[in-house]
């Protein structure tokens, strides 16, 4: 009698967790309406971004994207996503290493400003960097008195978008780590192995799959970002326009299929970017399930 009771118990925990558990009608009506959502506000749009870029052909299109200030705009992306995406990786990393295996004054300090690009407007971020860098700001007269320009030139567009991009690879890490603990890196410690012989060997493997995923978002974001990088950039044409200042302009300009076309190339980066993302979310998956025949 009694050893059937944690049977029963266990059974009685499982039961409201298994497929079965709602009726087939309520299973369906909540796929139908998350499908119907995503649906109306994500594949519409993006089917329509695709159609309008190709309505008036492919020679048009090939245009649009060949012009000297799209393909100035493409590498200017690329440049600014190459420049933030590692300093952010390696900020990354150290913060949530510090966060997770040191107790220190200040930890919850230090989370909170990582999450402080959450909380603040893009537009906010960007004008941050005028009011300190451009002419009348607090450094504006000594960097023009070196010859030194940040605001409307490369290195503005790429601490705009240093800052709001700040947080992905962080905020990936810290929980890994945290469900990970410490017991590892101490063993490694213990047979002797130095400080960066046991990051490199057992730290970072470890977090390996947590790291590329931030790093992923990290890049669609860098990619994407219009807000912070439109206050700092001055929309110089050829010189400091990203892909989306190019799309606004060309769509203030009503030349509407070159700025679709634009747009869909930036989709296809987003789509690449979602495979990618599902790809990782899947071997971390992976990588957490016990091997076949470990109990």
């Amino acid at each position: 009698m009694a050893g059937n009771v944690p049977m029963q118990y266990s059974s009685t925990l499982i039961q409201p967790t298994t497929r079965d558990s709602e009726p087939r009608f309520v299973r369906w009506v909540l796929i139908t309406l998350a499908l119907g959502f995503l649906g109306l506000v994500l594949v519409l749009p993006l089917v329509a971004i695709f159609i309008k870029a190709f309505d008036k052909g492919i020679a048009v299109f090939l245009e649009a994207v060949s012009n000297p200030d799209a393909l100035s705009a493409i590498k200017l992306t690329l440049i600014i996503t190459l420049i933030t995406v590692p300093l952010n990786a390696i900020f990354g990393v150290a913060a949530a290493w510090a966060v997770t295996k040191f107790n220190f004054k200040g930890k919850s300090l230090l989370i909170t400003i990582i999450d402080l690009p959450f909380a603040i407007s893009p537009v906010i971020a960007g004008l941050v960097f005028v009011l300190l860098f451009s002419a009348h700001g607090l450094f504006g007269q000594w960097l023009i008195d070196h010859n030194i320009k940040i605001i409307f030139a490369v290195p503005g567009i790429a601490l705009a978008t240093l800052l709001v991009t700040l947080p992905f690879v962080a905020r990936e890490l810290i929980p890994l780590m945290q469900t990970q603990g410490t017991a590892d890196e101490e063993a490694s410690l213990t047979l002797g192995a130095s400080g960066w012989k046991t990051f490199l060997l057992v730290t970072l493997p470890n977090i390996k799959w947590g790291l590329l995923y931030g790093i992923i978002l990290c890049s669609a974001r860098a990619i994407g970002e219009f807000g912070a990088v439109s206050v700092v950039s001055g929309h110089i044409r050829g010189m400091t326009n990203t892909m989306p200042l190019h799309i606004e302009i060309l769509y203030n300009e009503y030349q509407f299929s070159a700025a679709f076309a634009v747009a869909s190339l930036m989709s296809f980066f987003a789509i690449i970017t979602l495979v990618v993302k599902n790809v990782i979310e899947w071997k971390t998956k992976k990588s957490f399930e016990p091997e076949e025949g470990v109990h």
